[in-house]
């Protein structure tokens, strides 16, 4: 008898339950946003994340955000792999652009998200989130070039390339720069009044390039790199701002960016120095070195459901807003693109971020390249270093120059 209770009462619950729908009632799934961010942010952005979903009861009760560790640079090899596997939102280097347009994976910004992105953030990470007429991301940063680091002990005049190479040699050390890498090697031939700029079309396609190495001035820029190559107080290196380490470090002077600030300067400390890139000779007169100016941007994966891609485009405005920027590089030093965190008394009184900027002046924002234009780069760098070219004569080097920029005019998509 007593069985035959429990069963009638378990039979009269679900009955209750099932018809009634008055207990027990399971809550709807919240659909998870995917968030990709460099690991030295994952935490930063994920309390930032928490944070949106706090201040937008409504969202919280249908999405909840998860923040994984991706780095910038692989962040686009990884989505157009497979774009609807891919990350909701995600931070890339700006050189991707073109990639992740081509392949589908940027939701393009409208209404107020447009609006707002290109009121709020400097004209240059405006422009370089831009592909023809339309924008595809929201500005993230307005930090990713580089400028010259030192050692005050061993560099006393930073304003010379032939000078801060000469310091180096008499102390012993050595000037690093990575010179087998086209974003590096443009430091050379842009100071010497040459140029290289690309046309996309709105799918990411270069349909053309300018450019013009192979110039008089370039020339000069030519025998500069490989003057530069050939000195003892030189040292190509990709990887070396532990090399300020004073116990047995090696470097007097580099060539980078803001990643590597905090460590340089918790080596050198009071003997911690920073300015433009220097000046070089070419064709026996001194010019400043040029650059490309950079930017990370925060892009949003177009195949989501509408209310998630609403929501999404909502937290990437969130995350590359002036509050969280300025957040940002007060916990990570970042430089903020956005205009009014730009202008914090704190960012203004950082002295790498004033490095750079005294380097943009000399930097034009980095057109889309191709995978051939960074592979032919490379290549080129290595032969200088390796000194293919050391007892060249300018007319073998103007050669070399021809059939360089032959080749990059040629990498374009024909319809």
């Amino acid at each position: 008898m007593r069985k035959l209770a429990v069963v009638l009462l378990a039979l009269a619950m679900v009955l209750s339950c099932g018809v009634l729908s008055a207990c027990n009632k399971t809550p709807a799934q919240k659909e998870d946003i995917l968030v990709w961010a460099a690991d030295e942010v994952v935490a930063f952005t994920q309390t930032k994340c928490d944070e949106f979903l706090a201040a937008n009861p409504d969202l919280a009760e249908k999405f909840t955000i998860t923040v994984s560790a991706m780095s910038e640079g692989e962040a686009a090899t990884q989505m157009i792999t497979d774009v609807e596997a891919g990350a909701d939102v995600f931070a890339f280097a700006q050189d991707q652009l073109g990639r992740l347009v081509q392949a589908g994976a940027l939701s393009e910004l409208g209404g107020t998200f447009l609006t707002d992105a290109k009121a709020n953030n400097d004209a240059g990470s405006v422009a370089a989130a831009t592909m023809g007429d339309k924008m595809y991301a929201y500005p993230l940063t307005s930090d990713n070039g580089y400028f010259l680091f030192y050692d005050k002990s061993v560099v006393t005049d930073p304003s010379t390339l032939d000078g801060i190479l000469t310091q180096c040699e008499t102390a012993g050390k050595k000037f690093y720069m990575e010179n087998q890498s086209g974003w590096y090697l443009v430091s050379f031939f842009f100071g010497a009044g040459c140029h290289y700029t690309t046309t996309a079309d709105n799918q990411g396609n270069i349909v053309a390039v300018d450019c013009d190495f192979n110039s008089a001035g370039g020339l000069g820029a030519f025998k500069a790199l490989i003057a530069m190559a050939q000195s003892k107080g030189f040292q190509r290196s990709d990887k070396f701002s532990d090399q300020f380490n004073p116990d047995g470090g090696q470097a007097g002077a580099a060539i980078s960016g803001t990643w590597d600030a905090a460590t340089i300067k918790g080596f050198l400390g009071d003997k911690y120095g920073v300015a433009k890139l220097p000046t070089m000779t070419v064709n026996g007169q001194q010019v400043q070195m040029g650059a490309w100016g950079g930017f990370k941007l925060m892009g949003v994966n177009p195949t989501q459901s509408e209310e998630a891609l609403t929501a999404s485009h909502k937290l990437a405005a969130y995350l590359t807003g002036g509050d969280v920027q300025l957040a940002r590089y007060g916990v990570k030093g970042w430089g903020p693109s956005n205009k009014t965190a730009q202008q914090d008394p704190t960012v203004q009184a950082d002295q790498a971020l004033a490095a750079l900027q005294a380097q943009l002046a000399y930097s034009p924002a980095q057109p889309q390249c191709s995978a051939k234009y960074w592979d032919k780069m490379a290549a080129f760098g290595t032969e200088v270093n390796a000194g293919t070219y050391k007892a060249s004569t300018d007319a073998q080097l103007q050669t070399v120059l021809d059939e360089l920029v032959a080749y990059l005019k040629a990498d374009v998509v024909t319809q």
